[in-house]
């Protein structure tokens, strides 16, 4: 706890020689464009949200940005793009960091105790502990990111089972909510009872969504197994993962809350989804179990054009790009008894 309040300490003193927010605009943009509140005041609220969120300053004004003379949308742009490229140097910095020291007997050490069970009768019980463990774990480093990205890659390497990280990545979710709490709970003023009812909202979320998805052992495998897919077929085309970020986290929120404005043709576009999702399910299901039952041409995906069926078209094309291109160091599989050292036993 002490070394993360003087990270903190350290982070927010290189935050101001960097930028300098006004924090009275944005104090002022609450008060008076929250429609709902007291102070509502549409002719204030305008002035607030011309105002520049760039602390003003004369010549002597520290921070980086005080006389570049840029506006407030160019400065947000220049820092959110320098932020991620430092978080990602950071998070790779620290995966690269634990594959080197965790290796040999820690390795081994590690594989033994976090992936084995609680003693019967209690065994069942070995997730929930975990999950505990994973939300105690993200309080302290309070960055849900930094633990996932810490464990990432001794999943990997073989050392933590893909079941094991479940729970604890469930935990991660309850524990960087404590922020959000904590935060809330230091508000002041007639916002405070807001502050908390999004504090715990945010709380509430995460905690139904592990009561859907853990206690019940079947609805443990659907995302564990969506995960093995999702591997895998990263493995295979290096250009996946960044699409399906994209795809995933900015180009279908845009579309929903695009067709948010007509609800009818939400509604419309959430049936054809949830009736294309169900016909492939059961598809491949009776594929799978009784293919004899099937016409001639439901029993393989042939009947559909290559590019709807298989990512093997896409791939002649994206593969020729340098950050979509496999290296020619890239192993498909490191065997445990490499990471560990263990020795094997002649076949």
């Amino acid at each position: 706890a002490v070394v993360s309040t003087q990270s903190g300490h350290y982070g927010r003193a290189l935050t101001k020689t960097i930028i300098g927010i006004e924090k009275s605009t944005i104090k002022n943009i609450a008060k008076y464009c929250t429609q709902t509140g007291d102070h509502y005041n549409i002719s204030k609220c305008g002035g607030a949200r011309n105002a520049s969120m760039m602390k003003a300053c004369d010549d002597k004004c520290g921070y980086l940005f005080a006389q570049a003379g840029l506006g407030d949308t160019t400065t947000g742009v220049i820092l959110l793009i320098a932020s991620l490229i430092l978080l990602c140097v950071c998070l790779t910095t620290l995966v690269k960091t634990l594959q080197s020291l965790l290796l040999g007997r820690m390795a081994q050490t590690l594989k033994k105790h976090i992936n084995s069970d609680l003693p019967y009768p209690v065994s069942w019980l070995t997730g929930y502990l975990f999950i505990l463990v994973g939300t105690g774990m993200t309080i302290l480093v309070q960055s849900s990111s930094v633990f996932t990205s810490a464990l990432t890659p001794l999943v990997g390497l073989g050392v933590i089972s893909l079941d094991r990280m479940y729970p604890l990545t469930l935990g991660s979710n309850i524990g960087t909510t404590c922020t959000a709490v904590l935060a809330a709970l230091a508000a002041t003023g007639d916002k405070r009872s807001v502050t908390i009812q999004v504090a715990i909202s945010h709380l509430l979320f995460n905690i139904f969504g592990i009561l859907v998805f853990y206690p019940v052992p079947f609805m443990r495998t659907i995302p564990i197994n969506f995960a093995k897919m999702l591997g895998n077929t990263t493995a295979d085309y290096r250009w996946f993962a960044i699409l399906y970020l994209i795809v995933v986290f900015l180009l279908l929120p845009m579309l929903f809350i695009a067709l948010s404005f007509s609800l009818p043709l939400l509604y419309v576009v959430i049936t054809l989804i949830i009736a294309a999702v169900l016909f492939i399910t059961i598809l491949n299901i009776l594929q799978d179990k009784i293919p004899e039952k099937l016409p001639e041409f439901l029993r393989t995906w042939d009947f559909l054009p290559k590019p709807m069926r298989s990512l093997e078209p896409y791939d002649s094309v994206l593969s020729k790009l340098i950050c979509c291109r496999k290296s020619v160091d890239d192993a498909d599989v490191i065997p445990l008894s490499v990471v560990t050292g263990a020795k094997t036993n002649p076949v």
